[in-house]
């Protein structure tokens, strides 16, 4: 049948689509017509096949007057734009419905993207659970390159200024110097991808070794695959950003492979709906992740993960000015920044899959309206689980549990007959508010037995709307604050469908006056993209170290990317005039890995502009002379869309010169009760939006309703109707001190619902200390790997919230503060600060230096404790480190603190602490830290750290009381109590009151623990026949067992529970002097930290029978090379560059799946250095890292596999190795068989090029010569179950391993995801 063309109207239409997951939304233009919006459900397949095209159909009606019907070609005269964002990447991502492909690897890197960064992704989840990878066949091409130079060699051992040598040495795209170590073997190539589409496999993706500066070898090899048949071939070295890193840029050119053919497919389905079956004619754009528009010839599926979200920040840059968008809809709430130009972020992690490619800098901060409420150990929780759209909320009609669409409907702030109504099975049902209202009465009555108190349904619904939008808020001060914005200076830009019922409560949180929400503002994804400009970007690697020299090669860089920007943009028909330019360098200080991408500022200063936003972001320069590095230059071409962007520009106009006048009574539509924070249910007037007129003005509590939209006013805030906006005026009100009096005139009893609250205010202070930390730290162990902790304490020095940062230090703080509270007793004063590090102060091992500060209230006692813990790079030691494998005395691991007063009457002793951490020199064989202006930096850092938190806490204890807040303080505690108390009175009943488990170090030494559990919901953990204290430097001070027990319960509980000295309070531990886990003041401890504290986790798990034991250590790692002279010449002592690591291993089976393979276990969760920045900064070649098949212990569940990694020595350097489960194997439980040994080797390389290897054992440090190796195969986990005989045969996985557990991270995880993720992820 042909095409129908309506009575459609002169001009043209303009039509804007977002296809969610939910709904699809439209918007569309035509002169002279009303403007069209519309949503519809995005599945419906009863009705129609494509959710975009069936809007296209419903918009070509409404403005022809005439029904197109169904099924037949739509006509396109008429359509002048069509742009669409839309969730098909996304959602095949998460439900991995991608296209089958294979991945050519290099040789030795074949588990590269299984392992990624070896870092679990939940800290606390027994049954680790990894994203799967995309690809279904992975082949190792043998092809090798690598950069010949490296960025620590101080004493320029490596010429790279020579010339090039044809197939051996050749320049990259950077201007690195590069190695060809091992060639392509075409023939090979064309067997293995012979052999692939033999077996089925159309598309291939390739990623090798430094292909972003050196693509010769992918570019051949897609050449070869396209002769060889593939229908799709992607290539890192394309697809991605060029930027050093191998992990996400393979992952990306998997993603790209994966995605793309499917989104070609959908392409090809959507453009037949159309006259001709295409839509050349028609200026058809799709919105990209970076907030860009692309032709739909060239949409990609990499470039749109985060098609659909990145509309709505569009309109952001219309408003020209700082904004904060908060974006909550049915499945997600995003928030993002505006403050002149898009933020990006150049890798991210999308449901799981790590992408290299520019995106907007969108953050997935919650569940959003569908989000579960739930009463567990005694707080209000609010998700993280969803009910997403099916079943939906209660109020759907599906069955659904209760969530915060229930409360909000519950609460008067929804009304059901003004909601759409598309529920129930017919989906032509309003929301059903009957079976709310029940859910609701019978959570209040479960609730108030629990707390024996009397609360009302309403107030319950509101405290969960309460504790839900702090929880919000936690996200959104990271995202502002934690970037060097103060908050209260930004808009707050309101978008989705649940956003206005949300916006005000927010924004008092927040400290924010202004809201600002769209007319379409429900719909903006859409409107945004019809606002959105067409752009192209293109990026390239350099190797420059900023300066006069290098200004000129730069500036010619920066104009052939404009030049290719340029053509690709006039190629999509932009005209020369609307094409404009943003130009980046990304930038570095030498010697660090935090690079600031940096727009060039009028004047062309870049390295002005660097100093100016790393200061903002980091709070501290470097002195004048460091040089700074640019690694990347980058080129935004945008062409602008000619769209009408008035809005903007009206919003200012109309905010500074409109008159605005109270709204009339008979403009109310209807009256309702609603309930507020302030004065609970009261009646609320309902105004319908499209009848308010510009200029109108009114005041809180009201509700405004359109078709997608419900807006709620508190009372005292001011709402003024503008042309398309509302904005909200909050009046500063605040309702400051509410939870203070509420807690007065109850006498000062705890309010569950205020104690949920001050859950997350509490965090909230220990993450923002954490986020000053790392920002103001300049050490890459502080600054980058984020190996550091920080906490707040209660007067007695009791852990009240320590942001979960690194779980070795869980709960040992308190024993660090404790200490120094017990020493000083009433003689600290304001002003005072002091550190330590020692172990029987309280500390781990030495490098790890806490910093403590009293805060006081206004009794001028001390009524908190803040901390802040911090890994020191270089604190002196034995043989240049401060973890010497053979270390036996304690003076052997640098400098010693036991108490060390570092500011008193706010004085910076740097006199006295320099000489503290010189001290180690006059030692045999020692030396003193050779990095003291770190030292003294990243010291001041966690002084700052600790400033930040002691004014929140002020600023708590003003907004509420220090009598409120301690009462909170100790609440919290009580809480977490409670929660390890039913745990144990769950095990007490299912395990036994007597536990007990036995587990060997190495060299023999027991650790044996007895548990006993009462029926109160007690225990006793007893040590005793634990091995004497050891001639080595595996002895643990108590304050790791201590850390071991609190994360091992935390584990056991499997929920979400505050971790504070409460958790231990039900504990009794019993760890007998002079055994290794208590020793003496003198015994070496490093490895105590990094070894010990592994086996004491197994050993808990053993005894509760949860776990078969996991691989046992760290596997730590480290190298050293020599350099540097003094002002004579003479060579410096100790070590001019060091590199550390722990390494990944398997975990344990468990009665309900298998151990995980590659991964950080228990007391680490270390992210791995990627093999192109290990090359680029030390003088090594990774030559292996992958997956030890078959080195977990069978099983009914098998355990995890350890990996293999093997790094080649192109210098001289030092090896050392600290590591366990040499000896004794991981056992298996249950009949369970064990893991596999780890083994530590040293592969020398012969004069004749032959190998000798040498096996060195567990603990070793050896000097290696260029050509040698150190290759290390960690241990598997053990298994579960006795196994089947054929798994033992086969050695296969099972289906049980298929059949894990898959954890989905959430859609957009921007600049937030990549701090937490790099939180969670260090020993």
């Amino acid at each position: 049948m042909g095409s129908v063309t309506p009575n459609l109207p002169n001009g043209q239409i303009k039509i804007a689509i977002d296809r969610g997951g939910t709904f699809t939304d439209v918007w569309a233009s035509s002169p002279n017509k009303p403007d069209v919006v519309m949503k519809l459900l995005s599945v419906d397949p009863g009705n129609y096949q494509d959710a975009p095209t069936e809007g296209i159909r419903r918009v070509l009606s409404m403005y022809g007057d005439a029904e197109i019907p169904r099924g037949i070609p739509l006509p396109k005269e008429n359509l002048a734009i069509v742009r669409m964002g839309t969730t098909v990447a996304t959602n095949a991502l998460l439900e991995r419905k991608g296209r089958r492909h294979a991945l050519l690897v290099t040789k030795g890197f074949r588990d590269l993207l299984r392992i990624g960064y070896q870092s679990r992704p939940k800290l606390f989840d027994l049954n680790i659970s990894k994203p799967e990878v995309l690809f279904s066949e992975v082949r190792e091409i043998d092809e090798r390159v690598t950069i010949e130079g490296f960025d620590e060699d101080i004493d320029g051992t490596v010429r790279t200024d020579v010339n090039e040598i044809p197939g051996v040495l050749v320049r990259g795209s950077s201007g690195d110097l590069m190695r060809i170590l091992k060639p392509l073997d075409e023939i090979s190539i064309r067997t293995t991808l012979q052999e692939l589409r033999q077996g089925g496999i159309d598309t291939v993706a390739v990623c090798f070794t430094h292909s972003h500066i050196f693509g010769e070898h992918e570019r051949r090899v897609g050449k070869l695959a396209q002769e060889a048949g593939f229908n799709h071939v992607s290539l890192s070295s394309a697809v991605a950003a060029k930027m050093i890193k191998m992990i996400p840029r393979g992952s990306s050119a998997s993603a790209d492979a994966y995605l793309t053919p499917e989104i070609k497919d959908y392409l090809r389905g959507f453009v037949k709906g159309f006259s001709g079956g295409h839509l050349d004619d028609v200026k058809c754009d799709f919105m990209q992740s970076d907030g860009g528009l692309v032709n739909h010839k060239g949409f990609s599926g990499l470039k749109g993960i985060l098609s659909g979200p990145a509309g709505k920040p569009i309109l952001t840059v219309r408003l020209k000015t700082p904004i904060v968008a908060f974006d909550m809809g049915g499945t997600s709430t995003d928030v993002s920044r505006f403050g002149g130009v898009f933020e990006h972020v150049f890798e991210s992690t999308t449901a799981g899959v790590t992408i290299q490619s520019p995106q907007l800098d969108i953050n997935t901060v919650a569940a959003g309206g569908g989000s579960i409420l739930t009463w567990r150990n005694g707080l209000f929780t609010v998700g993280p689980e969803s009910a997403s759209s099916h079943p939906g909320p209660a109020c759907y009609r599906k069955g659904g549990p209760l969530t915060v669409t229930d409360a909000n409907l519950f609460l008067g702030r929804l009304i059901p007959d003004l909601f759409p109504k598309i529920f129930g099975k017919s989906e032509k049902e309003a929301l059903d508010s009957t079976i709310v209202s029940e859910k609701f009465k019978l959570l209040t009555a479960s609730i108030n037995v629990a707390t024996r108190k009397s609360m009302s349904p309403e107030e319950i619904a509101f405290g969960y709307l309460d504790v839900a939008n702090e929880a919000m808020c936690r996200p959104i001060r990271s995202l502002t604050e934690g970037k060097g914005y103060e908050i209260g200076k930004h808009r707050l830009g309101v978008f989705g469908g649940a956003g206005g019922q949300h916006a005000c409560e927010i924004a008092v949180k927040l400290g924010i006056q202004t809201v600002v929400i769209h007319k379409y503002s429900s719909i903006l994804s859409a409107y945004g993209m019809a606002l959105a400009d067409v752009v192209h970007e293109e990026q390239e690697p350099t190797n420059e170290v900023y300066g006069k020299e290098s200004k000129s090669r730069l500036d010619q860089r920066i104009e052939r990317l404009r030049a290719n920007t340029s053509a690709h943009l006039l190629k999509q028909g932009i005209q020369r005039e609307e094409i404009y330019h943003e130009c980046y360098l990304n930038m570095r200080y030498q010697g660090t890995e935090t690079p600031v991408m940096v727009l060039r500022p009028d004047d062309g200063d870049y390295e002005a502009e660097f100093l100016r936003t790393h200061l903002r972001e980091f709070s501290f320069v470097f002195p004048t002379g460091k040089p700074i590095m640019v690694d990347d230059a980058r080129v935004r071409g945008v062409g602008r869309s000619g769209t009408n962007d008035g809005d903007g520009k009206r919003l200012g106009y109309e905010l500074q010169n409109m008159k605005f006048f109270p709204v009339l009574e008979q403009q109310v539509e209807r009256e309702t009760r609603a309930y507020f924070k302030s004065g609970g249910e009261q009646t609320t007037p309902v105004y319908r939006l499209e009848r308010l007129s510009a200029g109108t003005s009114i005041m809180g509590p009201a509700m405004i309703i359109d078709n997608t939209q419900t807006l709620v006013i508190i009372p005292d805030a001011e709402a003024r109707i503008l042309t398309s906006h509302v904005v909200i005026d909050i009046n500063a009100t605040k309702e400051k001190g509410t939870g203070a009096s509420l807690c007065v005139d109850a006498g000062l009893i705890v309010d569950p619902i205020q104690l949920s609250v001050f859950g997350h205010r509490f965090m909230s202070i220990a993450e923002q200390m954490g986020r000053t930390l790392q920002k103001t730290a300049v050490s890459l162990n502080i600054k980058e790997r984020l190996d550091f902790s920080c906490a707040i304490f209660g007067p007695d020095a009791g852990l009240v919230a320590n942001a979960p940062h690194i779980p070795v230090h869980l709960g040992s703080m308190s024993y660090a503060v404790q200490y120094q509270h017990e020493l000083y007793g009433d003689l600290l004063k304001p002003g005072d600060v002091l550190c330590s590090n020692h172990p029987e102060s309280g500390g781990t091992h030495l490098p790890d230096i806490t910093v403590i500060t009293p805060v006081f209230g206004q009794d001028q006692n001390v009524a908190f404790y803040v901390a802040a813990r911090g890994h020191h790079t270089d604190i002196g030691g034995y043989n240049g480190t401060s973890m010497p494998p053979d270390s036996i005395e304690l003076w052997q691991e640098g400098a010693q603190m036991r108490s060390f007063k570092l500011i008193e009457n706010d004085h910076f002793d740097e006199e006295g602490i320099i000489k503290v951490l010189l001290e180690p020199g006059k030692y045999p064989g020692c030396n003193g830290s050779r990095r003291l202006p770190d030292n003294i930096s990243d010291l001041k850092a966690q002084v700052a750290a600790n400033n930040k938190g002691a004014t929140l806490i002020r600023a708590l204890m003003g907004e509420y009381t220090q009598e409120v807040v301690q009462l909170y303080m100790r609440a919290i505690q009580n809480n977490a109590e409670l929660a390890v108390r039913g745990y144990l009175q769950h095990a007490l009943q299912t395990l036994g009151p007597k536990l007990q488990a036995i587990d060997f170090m190495d060299n023999g030494s027991p650790i044996r623990l007895n548990i006993t559990i009462s029926e109160n919901g007690t225990a006793v953990f007893d040590f005793a026949g634990t091995g004497c204290e050891m001639l080595s430097n595996l002895n643990a001070p108590p304050a790791i067992t201590y850390s071991a027990i609190i994360y091992t319960l935390r584990l056991l509980i499997g929920a979400d529970i505050p971790m504070n000295q409460g958790c231990l309070a039900p504990i009794t531990v019993k760890l007998p002097s002079g055994t290794f886990l208590n020793p003496s003041a003198g015994p070496a401890v490093c490895a105590g930290n990094t070894q010990t504290s592994q086996r004491v986790v197994d050993v808990i798990l053993k005894a509760f029978r949860a776990a078969a034991a996991s691989q046992g250590c760290m596997n730590c790692l480290g190298f050293f090379g020599s350099g540097g002279v003094d002002a004579d010449g003479n060579p410096l002592p100790g070590s001019a560059f060091a590199f550390g690591e722990t390494i990944a291993g398997g975990s344990g089976a468990t009665s309900k799946q298998h151990g995980a393979s590659g991964v950080a276990i228990h007391m680490t969760n270390t992210r791995i250095t990627d093999p192109e920045s290990l090359e680029k900064r030390y003088p090594v070649i990774l030559r292996e890292f992958c997956i030890r098949e078959g080195s977990g212990g069978r099983g009914v569940h098998d355990g995890g596999d350890g990996v293999v990694r093997d790094i080649e020595c192109r210098t001289p350097l030092k090896f050392s190795v600290i590591t366990e489960r040499r000896v004794i194997a991981p056992y298996g439980l249950d009949g369970g068989l064990e893991g596999e040994r780890g083994v530590n080797y040293w592969v020398k390389r012969n004069p004749d090029g032959s190998e000798r290897w040498v096996n060195i054992g567990p603990k070793n440090m050896v000097q290696m010569q260029a050509g040698d190796r150190c290759v290390i195969h960690t241990p598997g986990g053990g298994g579960w179950g006795v196994p089947r005989s054929s798994t033992l045969a086969t050695g296969a996985k099972g289906e049980a391993k298929a059949a894990a557990r898959i954890e989905h991270v959430p859609r957009a995880a921007g600049s937030l995801a990549a701090f937490e993720e790099a939180q969670g992820g260090q020993h």
